[in-house]
């Protein structure tokens, strides 16, 4: 693992980010602490680095972002992750949102459709301690040899909700995704209930990248 440049000065500005989030109306202190220890600036390109810890979210090339802290923040305390629980993220990104996975002691499966991020992250991950298991492929069709999953989330908006990513949830188990079209979504939390039903519900509106179906070149 390479040495971390995470200072005291990044430390404090992540708590006071923290606190900020907090503010918001996040309060789940497991959230909160996971997002404190994860450097953000490490999976900031170059010309962010300085900006990493405002409540915003930031390009990371192909068209990409990394998520709004709060954002990251409200979706994970949405998503209700407990330790060991096996999770699908689609959409790696950044890596960012894996990383607080982790921190929460998930086990993250992670995958994403764009080659040059899927690369990067998993550079980038292993070397700061971070240990998801690695897909490069379609979001849309999850990885069903590897389900069931007792959470899966999504971090693009979808225009509609993937059957696939359904039958991949645990019965018990938990999605969260934006659900709308390019202008905004509605996070929508769903909980399978049995076999052939599930429970559906919106938690606001926000905004996200399209989840595209396919991989990237």
């Amino acid at each position: 693992m390479r040495e971390i440049n995470d200072n005291y000065r990044h430390k404090g500005l992540r708590k006071k980010l923290i606190e900020e989030i907090r503010s918001k109306g996040i309060s789940d202190d497991r959230v909160l602490e996971a997002m404190e220890r994860v450097p953000r600036h490490l999976f900031m390109d170059s010309s962010f680095v300085k900006f990493a810890y405002r409540d915003q979210a930031f390009p990371i090339g192909c068209d990409q972002t990394i998520s709004q802290p709060y954002t990251v923040a409200f979706q994970t305390e949405l998503l209700d992750v407990k330790r060991h629980d096996k999770v699908l993220e689609v959409g790696t990104g950044s890596g960012y949102q894996a990383a607080v996975l982790l921190e929460m002691g998930a086990k993250v499966y992670t995958i994403e459709r764009q080659r040059e991020l899927y690369l990067k992250a998993q550079t980038l991950l292993p070397g700061i301690g971070y240990k998801p298991y690695f897909f490069y492929g379609d979001g849309y069709a999850g990885l069903p040899s590897y389900s069931p999953f007792d959470r899966i989330i999504v971090t693009a908006g979808a225009s509609e909700i993937p059957e696939k990513l359904l039958r991949q949830l645990r019965v018990g188990g938990k999605m969260v995704i934006p659900v709308g079209d390019s202008s905004s979504q509605v996070m929508t939390l769903i909980e399978r209930v049995s076999e052939e039903d599930y429970e559906k519900s919106g938690h606001g509106y926000f905004v996200f990248v399209p989840l595209l179906k396919g991989k990237s070149f």
